[in-house]
């Protein structure tokens, strides 16, 4: 993705340029604004939940055998707006790393303008998640300093498919997630609202995303290819281990302690990560980049 080297003009890449135009005419048909889809106004009501209780880090534990239906839906709440803060967070970076992609290129094509969308897309984003995370009655979650540093180093340095792809990762494992809690009638309708505008815009991203890895890797040679895997996997571990802070457990009133130790022991919740990531397994592998040291943090992620 981001390199300050001059590259053609979109005219001498007609698939990336007919890609591009597709996914603008997309948006043009098909886009929100946050601002007036969603529910803001409307108190929380607290009977529901924040995100389908099967994914919640703790469901099928002893502890959640133990919570009261209160507790599970504020954890589920607390969980949810986790997920937002991670989802601010990365899409800050992914931002960065497209401006950065498209800054020597031709703003009269279809490809610049497209990233624009994407970027503004992802601008209303993270402005509708920080508002749906404060209305979930939720603190201001961020990741932990390493995640933080190593985010600040990944968008300095990142490009080509390991940009793309690191960018496809976070999509993807989140759209899975959210297409199970727009359709959950458990879920708070806001966030309901919030999910279902996150699936339809970000399905063009992943589109995107994907075009561009496959584009990329065509002129990536063996060692940048694996360097990149790698690279990519890394990435993949940090975002996903920083999607539920360790802190939603006390401010849903429980023993910090007890819910981590059971939340990393819960295979349940292991599972539905693998499930999860199942198609992009499938398109990381095709592109030969599950490579045996990429596999390491892939298992320990528990997306494989």
């Amino acid at each position: 993705m981001a390199s300050s080297t001059v590259r053609p003009d979109a005219q001498d890449r007609p698939e990336e340029h007919e890609v591009a135009r597709r996914l603008l005419e997309s948006a043009a048909a098909l886009a929100y604004d946050p601002a007036t889809e969603v529910d803001w106004e409307t108190p929380l009501d607290k009977d529901f939940h924040g995100a389908s209780p099967e994914w919640s880090t703790l469901y099928g534990t002893a502890y959640w055998a133990e919570m009261s239906e209160a507790q599970r839906k504020e954890l589920t709440r607390q969980e949810a707006a986790s997920v937002a803060s991670t989802g601010i967070w990365f899409e800050m970076i992914l931002q960065q790393m497209v401006l950065r992609d498209v800054y020597t290129k031709d703003p009269t094509g279809a490809d610049v303008q497209w990233a624009l969308t994407e970027i503004a897309e992802e601008c209303r984003h993270s402005i509708m998640f920080a508002r749906g995370a404060q209305k979930l009655g939720a603190p201001a979650y961020r990741p932990r300093r390493l995640a933080v540093e190593l985010g600040r180093a990944f968008k300095t340095v990142a490009f080509g498919e390991a940009a793309y792809a690191a960018i496809l990762v976070a999509e993807e494992v989140l759209d899975v997630m959210q297409r199970d809690w727009m359709r959950d009638e458990r879920v708070v309708p806001f966030v309901r609202t919030i999910n279902n505008i996150h699936v339809v815009e970000e399905s063009r991203h992943m589109k995107f995303a994907r075009a561009e890895t496959r584009r990329h890797l065509d002129a990536a040679g063996p060692v940048r290819r694996r360097i990149h895997a790698l690279v990519i996997a890394i990435a993949s571990y940090v975002i996903v281990t920083s999607m539920v802070s360790k802190d939603v457990y006390a401010n849903a009133g429980l023993d910090p302690e007890r819910a981590v130790r059971e939340a990393e022991a819960n295979e349940h919740h292991k599972s539905m990560m693998r499930s999860s990531c199942s198609g992009l397994m499938d398109f990381l592998a095709s592109a030969r980049l599950l490579t045996g040291p990429a596999l390491i943090f892939y298992k320990r992620a528990h997306l494989i």
